[in-house]
């Protein structure tokens, strides 16, 4: 399971953190995130989130 990242302004989209406003359980598939979502930080569609590796500590 991957994060996603906003091409816009880099917001990650975690899919481990729960967000009661999505309407799903975590972990999140992204994919199944409604087509109208939009980044929470900038207003991009979820077409502009690309998936991305995050290093961890």
């Amino acid at each position: 399971m991957a994060d996603w990242k906003c091409t816009d302004c880099g917001y990650i989209f975690d899919v481990k953190v729960e967000s009661p406003e999505f309407g799903l359980e975590p972990p999140y598939e992204f994919e199944n995130l409604p087509e109208d979502w939009t980044c929470p930080v900038c207003g991009a569609s979820k077409s502009e989130f690309k998936v991305c590796k995050i290093e961890k500590p």
